[in-house]
């Protein structure tokens, strides 16, 4: 049933982009920063950790992850070390996706060449 509801919500979340990019003049740029957003005020209510719970791994793979993560950090950082947790530990838990994707974006750009 986990593998059902991890389908189910990627493709939710998938479902709403599409939506929104096709009835809207917003840009991919602006749909992401909603989701990364929707994440974030979805782990401040916590909310998220509850989809996680019911989607399994589905919920960590979409952009909204990513907003997650970076107020989870965040929060659990301030409370040990107050203010400069809040910047600090909004990259604890984000660091290695950030830098896979740095890494890999180069070695991607040595072997690819773009189109005209």
């Amino acid at each position: 049933m986990i593998y059902l509801n991890s389908f189910l919500f990627c493709g939710i979340v998938c479902l709403i982009g599409q939506l929104i990019l096709d009835n809207t003049k917003l840009t991919p740029g602006h749909i992401t920063t909603i989701f990364v957003v929707l994440g974030c005020f979805l782990d401040v209510f916590n909310i998220y950790d509850k989809i996680i719970l019911w989607a399994g791994a589905g919920a960590c793979v979409p952009i909204t992850s990513f907003g997650h993560l970076l107020i989870h950090g965040a929060m659990v950082s301030s409370v040990d070390l107050g203010y400069m947790g809040l910047m600090s530990g909004m990259f604890n838990l984000t660091a290695s996706g950030i830098t896979a994707a740095i890494v890999f974006s180069f070695i991607f750009s040595l072997i690819f060449k773009p189109k005209d």
